[in-house]
């Protein structure tokens, strides 16, 4: 049998024989050798771009969710697993000239199995999503899937809440290939799904409004348009893109628009903000676009994999499947495809090895003697020239990182001098005469294993640059929007290093990805592209021959055919096979070497069609494991069928009378015993419908026996019907109505729990509580109808003190030490010459009341000496207190401004002990300056509250009349 390692090889190279395998089989293959030797397996496809690999992925995980076994509790798990594929395809695959469905980044997934081999969650790994492409498409190509789909899918609510049209050609980034429409795709119906495994896959509500805000904020991106003005700075006419975007991400307009038009430059001590030119406008605006999208596909994956992941940590197995992005070569190649070609020479260098070198190393280890090992010393194996691209990778984060300008064409001129000696590396400069016309000035050419490539420097410092101003990074990290929260941390900001370029991200991660791959037990697939048309059923054979060719598979096909292409172990082959030759049938009892020997023998194997190892039998020929195959088959058959038959038959026979007979007897009892329970249940019915209809005629009757069942029912169900409506609290009159007959109970059992909630309200108060609602009486007495704002103050209860002990000055607590502070209020104090206003403490005691400034006591006033307290009847806060103008030890009135007017009144009014004294006036009041002299407070309305002293030299108090009043 073949080994995993080379299974697709079978697969292809046996297709001229009636068993040709198929996807199904090397998806099978892994799982069996999974769940049988416990190992961990990775399935690679690879081909050009166009060639299928991705529809190959998704019939493997199809194979896998309908042929494992499933429980309903695993089910989920499953689903979640097979509807990552449209998200993904739908957020990471494109329309490209050479494919409709082109996957623009590569994807690693694992998928977990338990013991039991039933799939319980899996891993994604991405790769170099290709971002470039939200911003730019060529002629002919479509940006990425998922912005169509939502403008042709999404709901009209959706559209008008994302400001967005249905009409893809009004949006620059999706109009530029001018193939926004294609027949051959359905968004609508793409759009569906994906609406679908979103629920699926568990994303919430709030995860798609943001999810959907990010997309339409990437289109509206584009759609801002800049101007130059006099001063060749770039400016934004139109800000309505703006406005939708600043909604839609969570940051401020004017932030943004600053953002996209200047440069933040940071020196030692100091920032600098200075204006971008149009193209470096344009520029910021396109990586902010980059970033967003980068950074969001990002989170998706992540999102996926937390829906994924499986909570049981026990030991798992694990089948990876490598769907990476194809070798591609277009009429003009840029850093993307360099970056893609170079991951497709890694993974053919890797197969090389663990294909060819392994079939050599099996031989070996067996003894097994083989003539044509040439074959693996051939040029598929030598060369693939690894180092130059990390060469050129070199080169590149060189240019990107050191002082001075650098420019795409000093980057070509450098790998013209480092590189230029490599065989596989041309350009205009070093081609002869013959090559220069076939490259660019800004042009360099490599030679791969599937052909030559010419790539365009120009972009390649920029795109491996992939930086975005510190400016609007500082905007999406204040970004309300929570992906982006997610997405752009503010620890960003702190960090001052230099990020890594792309390139180096991406040959680490491809080290990683070749470390994971390694790790594991391989199966190959290989794609190929019947044409260049995307027609079905038409097949180009220089097209196929090419990819034939440089993929190697005649080399491994000579291999295999030249070598023994099925092997087993002895003790595997010789429990299969045993039962065609009588001397190991039905026991073979000595070594199972000989075994085999003895049976190979019998069955009529030449010596040019097999080879004994130490521990395998190598068959060379496929037709002759396949004769074995067929006899043990026909010998199997021929006997277990005609056993199974006759016994099968018997047994049927004896379970069906035996059915018969229990199912007439079970029938024939069954049938009597419900007749005998509805006749039952009827006579019943009738009985009791009787006696509620006799009760219900007599119910206004004295209890007696014709209404006493009737009545008890009605009690029983208006009680247990009235505890789920029991008023909860006093303010609750609801009541459930009772029938006539119960009016006096519900009456009675309304007053005591009206009784019962009046009493648990009153314990529930505490002794604090009741004093300050005592106060709020005392000010409904003074203020309830009298002063504005005084509705609204009910709803702000009193507190003991608005000053803290600590807050008073020790110098004042030691001048009225033998009085103890009752209440304290900071107030504003206006001076009686000018009316300045000065912050002063205002503290009552039991005998005064004390204004105090620091550590001074300005004014006190004792309570024996206090002629009144006015107020105005409008919201403002002036408090006026006053004193007799014979009181020599007072200067005049205070007047104080109070934010708790109410609660400061009503604590002076308890302490006085005399309610008269409060007065409310309106319009104006007079107060007492010094001997002699009087001033006056006027009072009035306006649109905002304003204390000054007018041209009269009166203190004018404007306040803002309250709705209420």
């Amino acid at each position: 049998m073949p080994t995993p390692a080379n299974l697709l090889f079978w697969t292809i190279f046996e297709s001229v024989s009636a068993r040709t395998s198929s996807i199904y089989a090397i998806a099978d293959n892994a799982y069996r050798m999974m769940c049988s030797e416990l190992t961990n397996h990775f399935i690679l496809i690879s081909g050009e771009s166009g060639a299928g690999k991705t529809e190959a992925s998704k019939k493997i995980l199809q194979y896998f969710a309908v042929t494992c076994p499933m429980t309903e509790s695993l089910q989920i798990a499953r689903d979640r697993l097979l509807l990552s594929n449209p998200v993904l395809e739908a957020f990471g695959n494109a329309k490209t000239l050479r494919n409709d469905n082109s996957s623009r980044f590569g994807k690693y997934m694992d998928i977990q199995f338990d013991y039991k081999g039933i799939p319980v969650g899996g891993h994604i790994i991405s790769y170099l999503i290709e971002k470039s492409r939200v911003v730019y498409q060529n002629q002919g190509e479509r940006n990425f899937h998922i912005f169509y789909q939502l403008l042709e899918g999404g709901e009209e609510e959706l559209l008008a809440y994302l400001g967005l049209e249905r009409d893809p050609q009004l949006y620059k980034y999706l109009s530029q290939g001018h193939c926004a429409k294609e027949s051959s795709i359905n968004d609508k119906n793409d759009w569906k799904t994906v609406s679908s495994a979103f629920s699926v896959i568990d994303f919430t509500e709030d995860d798609l409004e943001n999810l959907f805000g990010i997309l339409a904020s990437v289109l509206h991106l584009g759609n801002v348009c800049f101007e130059e003005n006099h001063q060749g700075c770039a400016t934004i006419p139109d800000t309505h893109e703006i406005k939708w975007i600043a909604k839609l991400l969570g940051v401020h307009p004017s932030i943004l628009l600053e953002a996209l038009t200047h440069r933040k430059i940071e020196a030692k001590t100091e920032e600098v903000i200075c204006p971008l030119t149009l193209e470096l406008s344009v520029y910021a605006r396109d990586a902010m676009a980059k970033a967003i999208y980068g950074r969001t596909f990002t989170w998706l994956v992540n999102k996926i994999n937390s829906s994924l992941v499986n909570k049981d940590f026990t030991k798992k197995t694990v089948i990876g499947l490598l769907d990476i992005y194809g070798f591609e070569v277009f009429d003009k190649n840029g850093f993307e495809q360099f970056c893609i070609n170079y991951c497709n020479e890694k993974l053919q260098q890797l197969l090389i090895e663990r294909t060819l070198k392994a079939e050599q190393a099996e031989y070996e280890m067996e003894g097994i003697e083989w003539e044509p090992i040439q074959y693996f010393n051939n040029k598929i194996i030598c060369d693939l020239v690894d180092e130059r691209h990390k060469g050129i990778i070199s080169i590149l984060d060189e240019e990107c990182i050191r002082p001075g300008p650098a420019t795409d064409l000093s980057f070509l001129e450098k790998l013209e001098e480092k590189v230029g000696q490599h065989a596989h590396f041309q350009t205009r400069k070093l081609a002869g005469p013959k090559g220069r016309k076939r490259i660019g000035w800004m042009e360099f050419r490599l030679s791969h294993y599937a052909g030559e490539v010419t790539y365009c420097t120009k972009g390649f410092l920029e795109k491996n640059n992939d930086l975005l101003y510190r400016h609007l990074k500082e905007v999406l990290c204040s970004s309300k929007n929570r992906i982006l929260k997610e997405c752009f941390l503010v620890a960003e900001l702190e960090n001052r290093r230099r990020p890594p370029t792309v390139g180096t991200q991406f040959k680490n991660s491809l080290s990683s990805l070749l470390e994971i791959l390694i790790s594991k037990e391989p199966s190959y697939i290989r794609c190929i592209k019947p044409n260049e048309r995307k027609e079905p059923s038409k097949f180009d054979d220089l097209l196929i021959r090419h990819q034939i060719k440089y993929l190697g598979l005649m080399e491994h096909l000579r291999v295999r055919r030249a070598g023994f292409a099925h092997r087993r172990k002895y003790e595997h082959f010789l429990q299969r096979y045993k039962s065609l030759c009588p001397d190991t049938w039905p026991h073979w009892h000595g070594p199972p070497a000989e075994g085999v020997e003895r049976l190979i023998q019998y069955i009529g194997y030449t010596p040019e069609e097999y080879k004994l190892g130490r521990t395998k039998i190598f068959i060379r020929f496929p037709r002759t494991l396949f004769a074995t195959e067929d006899a043990f088959e026909f010998s199997k058959h021929q006997l277990v069928a005609r056993i199974q038959a006759t016994y099968k038959a018997c047994l049927e026979r004896r379970v069906y009378v035996r059915k018969r007979h229990a199912a007439i007897t079970l029938e024939a009892h069954w049938r009597g015993a419900l007749a005998r329970k509805l006749a039952k249940r009827r006579k019943w019915a009738v009985w009791t419908v009787r006696k509620f209809i006799k009760g219900f005629i007599n119910r206004n009757k004295p209890l007696c026996p014709d209404n006493e069942e009737f009545i008890v029912f009605v009690r029983k169900n208006y009680i247990l019907t009235l505890r789920y409506h029991v008023p909860k609290n006093v303010l609750d009159k609801s009541w459930l109505r009772p029938p006539g007959i119960l009016e006096n109970a519900s009456d009675l059992l309304r007053k005591m729990c009206t009784r019962n909630l009046v009493r648990k309200y009153c314990r529930g108060i505490t002794a604090e509580r009741k004093a300050l609602m005592q106060q709020k009486v005392v000010t409904s007495e003074l203020f309830r109808g009298k002063k504005e704002g005084y509705a609204e103050a009910l709803n702000q209860p009193f507190a003991n003190s608005r000053i803290d002990e600590g807050d008073i000055n020790p110098k004042v607590l030691q001048l009225i030490s033998s009085e103890k502070i009752q209440y304290g209020v900071p107030v504003i104090k206006y001076d009686r010459k000018g009316f300045r206003a000065r912050e002063r403490q205002f503290l009552l005691t039991q005998k005064a009341a004390y204004v105090v400034e620091l550590a001074k006591i300005k004014q006190k006033i004792a309570y024996s000496a206090l002629k009144g307290v006015s107020t105005s009847s409008l919201s403002d806060g002036i408090l006026v207190i006053h004193v007799s103008p014979e009181d020599s030890k007072q200067k005049g009135d205070a007047v104080l401004q109070c934010e708790h007017i109410f609660e400061a009144v009503t604590k002076l009014v308890m302490l006085v002990k005399r309610g008269n004294i409060v007065s409310v006036v309106q319009g104006s009041l007079r107060f007492y300056i010094s001997p002699g002299k009087e001033g006056t407070i006027v009072f009035d309305t306006g649109p905002e509250e304003q204390i000054y002293k007018d041209k009269n030299g009166q203190l004018t108090v404007v306040s803002v009349r309250t709705t209420s009043s």
